[in-house]
């Protein structure tokens, strides 16, 4: 019998008034999902690439925001 073990992780983004979004690392990539959606804003292959998209969903002109591990 073997085991698989699987790791996620979550950072969660924080703008002037709060959380605005999260990010979620799986086996498939790094999954955006924005403060109070139903559904993901998409998965991408790296960190870098879903903090860009997640900003890109933010309000124009906002300030990148700061992403907390949890």
């Amino acid at each position: 019998m073997s085991t698989t073990e699987t790791h996620h992780t979550l950072w969660v983004a924080y703008g002037p008034s709060g959380v605005v979004g999260s990010i979620r690392k799986d086996e498939d990539g790094y999954t955006v999902t924005m403060a109070g959606a139903d559904t993901t804003a998409g998965t991408y292959p790296t960190m870098e690439v879903a903090k860009s998209a997640l900003h890109s969903r933010m309000t124009p002109g906002s300030d990148w925001p700061q992403f907390r591990e949890h």
